[in-house]
Formats: C-alpha cells, structure tokens, sequence
C-alpha cells in the first residue's frame, strides 16, 4: 500500500484530502445527475468548506468522507467514507456512511466496494459500535448500495435538514451494527 493511502480496497485508494482535490470535487458537485437528490448544486465556496471541515474531522476524529482514487490509474473519482452527524433525530449523534462519486466511474461497482471497505475500518479500525446511512425515499441506486453492504432498515423520516423540499424530505435510514 502506497503512504498516499490510508486504506486500499482492491481498486480504491482512501486518503485525505488535499488542494488539488477542490477543483476536481466543485466538477461532480455541480453535476446536476450526481447532485439530483440534493436540494441545490454546491457552490465552489460550498465545496470548499466541505473538504476544509472533511480534513478537520479526520484530524479530530480519524475519519472522514475520504477522498478516493482509483488505484489503476491514481485519477480522483469522489469520496466514500464516514462522517459524524449530528443533527437532530431519533439516531444522531452517529457516524454516516456515504459515497458521491463522478458520473463517469457509476456503475462499475466502487460506492460498493468502497463502503464495505469503510464499514470494515469503521468496525475494525475504529471499533465503532454502529455506522447508519440515509437517503431520500427516492434514492433507489444509494438505498441498494445500503441492502448490499449489509446495513438494514431503521425507520422511515422526514429529514430536519430537508423539510423544505417535498421532493427530498421523506427519508430512510439504514443502520449496521459491529458483529465484532
């Protein structure tokens, strides 16, 4: 494994971020495909405070929304990595799973096979206890990633940070616990 890496999977890289990075993730987040169950495009100030507060947790906390390369050809495909949430619900304070990739590495497989691998740093690395994901009711393709990583259904909710788009509101969470 490369020093550049944190972690591998078999074809990810999982790192921190770094400046280069910005540029790179302003281009998925203003893919209105990638961002079609967000309420808004981020903005470049957006993305840039997003990666600023990514760096800070893995500092704090030793983990992140990681920034992922596909390790063929070392290119930046998005992130999949964890992050801890707080707003507030029935189970926050937790640590998030979630992925968002460029439109162009979809359907090969790596939100999968990158977030089995963060749920096993997750459990394995950081003994965390249990990592849940959410998305809106409308997310198929993120909600099938969550079935096939092995997390389970919670509960059905209106998502706080949501309320104000009807089309995005309703929302599941998906949990998984530490068998270890």
């Amino acid at each position: 494994m490369s020093d550049k890496y944190l972690f591998t999977s078999e074809r990810l890289g999982f790192r921190n971020w770094i400046d280069s990075d910005i540029s790179k993730m302003i281009d998925i987040n203003s893919n209105p495909d990638v961002m079609k169950f967000f309420p808004a495009i981020a903005t470049k100030i957006q993305t840039a405070e997003f990666i600023d507060r990514m760096k800070l947790m893995y500092i704090e906390k030793g983990y992140c929304y990681f920034a992922v390369d596909q390790l063929k050809d070392k290119s930046f495909i998005g992130f999949i990595g964890l992050c801890y949430q707080t707003y507030k619900s029935q189970f926050t304070p937790g640590v998030d799973i979630g992925w968002r990739l460029n439109k162009k590495y979809w359907n090969n497989g790596f939100a999968t096979e990158g977030a089995k691998k963060c749920l096993d740093y997750g459990f394995n690395k950081l003994e965390l206890k249990e990592i849940i994901a959410t998305a809106p009711i409308i997310n198929i393709k993120s909600i099938r990633i969550m079935e096939k990583i092995g997390m389970n259904k919670l509960i059905e909710f209106k998502h706080p940070r949501l309320r104000s788009d009807k089309r995005l509101e309703n929302c599941l969470c998906y949990k998984i616990k530490n068998s270890n």
